[in-house]
Order: C-alpha cells, then structure tokens, then sequence
C-alpha cells in the first residue's frame, strides 16, 4: 500500500490604508497628478482549500483505509456561471479500496440562478483520476461522471438535489460489472444557526449500478456541525452506509480480512480545511 501527500496552500494578505477626509480649502488636483482610475473588476474568481481530515470517506466507503488524509482543490469560476477545477487527496489502499495511493478529480460546469426564485441549477462533467491505480491492482480505476443538481436557500435553510450518472466507459468493461453504468442520486438539507459561526449539514444518497459495493446497491450518509473561525473551519460528521456486517461478511472471508467491513460501517470524521 502506499499513500502519496499532496497539499497547497496559498494564503494572502492585504491591507488598505484609510482614505483622508478631503479638505474644502485645498483646490482639486490637476488631470496630471490626479490617481489614476481604478482598475476595472476581473471577470474571473479564483478560490481554493486545504484540508486534513481523519480519513477519506467517498460516498460513505473509506478511500484511506480509514486512515487521515491531506486533500486540496483549486477553481476558476467566470462571472458569466461557467467554471474548472480540480481536487486532490492522498490515500491508503486495502483489499477492500485500492485507488493507488492518490486520488485527483477534474471537472467543469455551468451554474446559473433562476433570476429572483433563489433557485440554483448545476451542471457539468467530473473526472475521477488515480495515476497510481494501474501499478496497484493492474487495470486503471480512472472514470467521469456527468452530473446535475438544483438548489435552493430558505433563508437560513439550504437543501439541494442532485444526480450522477457514469455512462458505459472502460471501467465498467474492465472490472466486468453487472451494470455497465451508474447512477448516484442525493440530497442535502442545512441550517446555518443565525448570528453564529456553526451550521449543521446532512447528506443522503444512492449508488447503484456498476460503481456498487460488494456487488450491491446500497445507501450513504453523512451528518454534523461545522465551526467557522476566519479562514477556519472546523468540521465533525458521522459518516456510514446501511451495509451490515452480514452485506460484507463473504468478501471478509474469502480475503480473510476484515476490510470490507471496516470501509463501509459507520464512523465519526473530522476535518480542518484552511480556504482562500
């Protein structure tokens, strides 16, 4: 097994000085010692983050062994609602999940809101990458997705809906899944606490297809608290699947492990991520 870091972190800091009080008595300045125009506002955003978190969970499976990770992403969004970016995280395989030792995703969309209804819609393309995969299990594990979703806030309530479907792709072909597709489908519910820095989030979703675990369409869930702090957020969720023991057990025994339990049960994780 091996795990590989990556992690990057850009932290900036800028300040202003106040401007003076214009004094009546002192004429205008002329056109030639006069302060240039402000520059005109850039039509692209840049944001990012960095996390460590106490392991990797995708779609409530452990992508670490359940060990901690470093994670990273990086956007570009336009003002017109189109946008890139990419994610990374380090990981540790198992027999249960072996993604050779890291994982980067790269996607790209449209959002766009529904002019005063606060509802959002999003969409676009996600690729899954793991350079290290084919050394690991001897296939690539690499797939995309193409993805959906709707959102919208009440006031200090958001929720948001969402699909994923893989088409038919190599992964599919070379794992030999029953299905040769998938399809993921979520939803989100949140609540800000007002006049606070702590919110609460939970998730819902479905996976069923040919991305299924230990052949088998199961459900995922995660819940908890987040603490904002400046730059800082500080998060601590219970994380799982509705796979039992006895879903896992014939994998467990032909292996003689007991990873596809433990990548699938229940767990608490918790995370700091550092965005700009």
């Amino acid at each position: 097994m091996k795990s590989f870091v990556i992690a990057a972190l850009l932290l900036g800091v800028a300040a202003a000085s106040p401007a003076l009080a214009q004094d009546s008595s002192v004429p205008p300045a002329s056109p030639e010692t006069a302060a240039p125009p402000a520059a005109p506002a850039s039509d692209f955003a840049i944001t990012g983050a960095v996390d460590v978190a106490t392991q990797y969970r995708f779609r409530g499976i452990s992508q670490s062994d359940n060990r901690p990770v470093i994670q990273g992403t990086f956007t570009i969004t336009h003002k017109s609602g189109f946008y890139v970016s990419t994610w990374g995280s380090s990981a540790s395989g198992n027999d249960a999940v072996n993604i050779g030792g890291t994982e980067i995703d790269v996607y790209g969309g449209y959002s766009h809101s529904l002019g005063k209804s606060g509802v959002v819609l999003d969409g676009g393309v996600y690729g899954y990458l793991y350079p290290g995969s084919r050394k690991a299990v001897g296939v690539s594990e690499s797939y995309f997705e193409i993805y959906g979703d709707v959102s919208k806030a009440f006031g200090p309530i958001s929720t948001k809906a969402g699909i994923n479907w893989a088409p038919n792709q190599a992964y599919f072909k070379d794992f030999a899944t029953p299905s040769r597709y998938d399809i993921y489908v979520f939803g989100e519910l949140g609540f800000a606490i007002p006049k606070t820095p702590i919110s609460l989030h939970s998730h819902l979703g479905h996976t069923g297809g040919g991305l299924d675990y230990a052949t088998q369409d199961y459900l995922d869930f995660a819940a908890g608290v987040s603490y904002k702090w400046r730059m800082l957020t500080f998060d601590v969720s219970a994380v799982g699947t509705n796979l039992s023991r006895s879903d896992t057990r014939p994998y467990d025994l032909a292996l003689g492990t007991d990873d596809f339990h433990r990548a699938a049960k229940t767990v608490v994780v918790g995370t700091v991520t550092a965005s700009f």
